[in-house]
C-alpha cells in the first residue's frame, strides 16, 4: 500500500510538469511558416530577403520583436509578426538559431 500512495505521489507531483511540456515539433512547425519568404529552414536561395538560419537567437527574436511593436518598418513582417506571441516568437528564434547556415 506504501508503494501505491508513493507511486500516486509522485505522478501527481510530475503531472504539472509533463501537461507543461512543449511539444518538440512546435517549433519547428511554427518557423515553417517563415519559408516562403526566408527559405526551407531558414537558408535563402539567391533572394534579397535576410536568411534566418545560424543567426544569433537573441537577434532574431529582438528583430521580430521590433516588427510586431511597430518600431522597425517593413512590407509584410509587421503584419505577420503581430499574429506570434512573444513566446512563439521565442521558439521560433531558437530553432532558426540551431540551423546550419547553409
Amino acid at each position: 500500500m506504501r508503494n501505491l500512495i508513493t507511486t500516486i505521489a509522485l505522478a501527481a507531483a510530475a503531472a504539472p510538469a509533463l501537461a507543461q511540456a512543449p511539444d518538440p515539433t512546435l517549433a519547428r512547425n511554427l518557423a515553417a511558416t517563415c519559408a516562403n519568404c526566408h527559405g526551407t529552414n531558414g537558408v535563402t536561395r539567391g533572394s534579397d530577403v535576410e536568411p534566418l538560419a545560424g543567426k544569433p537567437k537573441d537577434e532574431l527574436a529582438r528583430k521580430v520583436m521590433e516588427f510586431k511593436q511597430g518600431k522597425k518598418p517593413g512590407t509584410i513582417m509587421p503584419q505577420l509578426a503581430k499574429g506570434y506571441t512573444d513566446e512563439q516568437i521565442e521558439l521560433m528564434a531558437g530553432w532558426f538559431a540551431a540551423q546550419p547556415a547553409k
